[in-house]
């Protein structure tokens, strides 16, 4: 008889020992990638579920500044019948209206302000925001626009709550993970719903007198890595794309440590792949990924034992030099090395 086990933790472990992915890649060729991609893509569709109908987005502009060199505006948009998000987004005050600069969705991570510390929004009255901001190097999204580019952050859904800190509407759990046991009941998928939001952004982007439709691009930290990678294999719009540091084994991060949350999820996900398929998934688009040394989060030798997978598909693509890593001496953060130049080679000089 095997010796007993009554911890769940472990079983967890152990089931995950013998779990292959079905649709792990293991092809060399440019065919084989090609018939991976089409299959994968069409699992993951139909694991994600149905997406919510359209609607008009009714943008309504909430406020509006000029500083930095920027228009920052606070945009209202009705993403489906249900439900509306709240958008930062910043122009550079120098943009012509006519359809020629590129722009960047750029997700937040799994911190209390959402949005607000991407775009750099900083309140005197609370100093966490601050810290938080200068810890992360966060405010990627007000950088990426000080160099020219039109930028949008949204708040994810189980960020959106009012006028409340995030912290504060579940006190002691995590909101992602209600939300997504909420919507699980329901047959309602929580990262499908923040997939839309985040199209939906991408079609108010693509509206806009300044922005080249053509030239979009995607980054984020953490779980705005998680969205950055899905974002950029659902949607065809995003050109070029920015995760970081979010490369990982579902069985390290996952199953092992238990670090995540029910907004970076859907069922049945390592049955169908793990993170490198994802990534890789992207392809033949460029792709550069963000991994600190120190990165206490995702672990640096499982974060590039998924980075070599990637490596392998971008290969089988035929397109190895679209694949970039900036391995860099930091934690869990941005590291603000290579993004500027990869998205000027990628966007802005297309």
């Amino acid at each position: 008889m095997s010796e007993r086990n009554f911890s769940m933790v472990e079983y967890f472990k152990r089931r995950a020992k013998s779990l292959v992915p079905e649709y792990r890649f293991a092809g060399r060729t440019k065919e084989d990638f090609q018939q991976w991609q089409r299959t994968l893509l069409g699992e993951l569709s139909k694991a994600l579920g149905a997406t919510p109908e359209p609607v008009d987005l009714n943008p309504q502009i909430e406020w509006e500044r000029q500083e930095d060199g920027l228009f920052k505006r606070c945009v209202l948009l009705d993403t489906e019948a249900d439900y509306s998000v709240a958008a930062l987004v910043y122009v550079p005050a120098d943009a012509p209206k006519n359809g020629s600069r590129p722009a960047i969705l750029c997700s937040h991570g799994h911190g209390d302000f959402g949005k607000d510390s991407v775009m750099g929004v900083r309140k005197s009255d609370e100093p966490e925001r601050e810290e938080e901001i200068k810890r992360l190097n966060y405010d990627y999204g007000l950088q990426m626009a000080e160099k020219g580019y039109v930028t949008i952050a949204i708040d994810y859904r189980s960020w959106a709550e009012g006028d409340e800190k995030r912290s504060t509407v579940y006190p002691e759990r995590d909101p992602c993970n209600v939300h997504f046991i909420r919507g699980t009941i329901m047959g309602i998928n929580l990262l499908a719903l923040d997939i839309w939001d985040a199209r939906r952004a991408l079609d108010y982007l693509c509206s806009l007198d300044e922005v080249d439709p053509n030239r979009l691009g995607a980054m984020g930290l953490s779980f705005g890595g998680t969205m950055t990678t899905w974002i950029s294999l659902i949607d065809q719009r995003i050109k070029a794309a920015d995760i970081i540091c979010y490369s990982d084994r579902f069985d390290d991060f996952a199953i092992g440590r238990g670090n995540f949350c029910g907004s970076q999820i859907i069922p049945g996900l390592f049955g169908l792949c793990d993170v490198p398929d994802l990534h890789g998934l992207i392809a033949p688009r460029p792709l550069l990924v963000e991994i600190g040394k120190q990165d206490d989060c995702f672990f640096m030798p499982s974060a590039m034992s998924c980075y070599h997978e990637v490596e392998k598909i971008y290969t089988a693509a035929g397109v190895p030099e679209k694949l970039e890593l900036d391995l860099f001496e930091g934690g869990h953060q941005f590291a603000g090395n290579k993004a500027f130049d990869f998205f000027d080679r990628y966007l802005k000089n297309a």
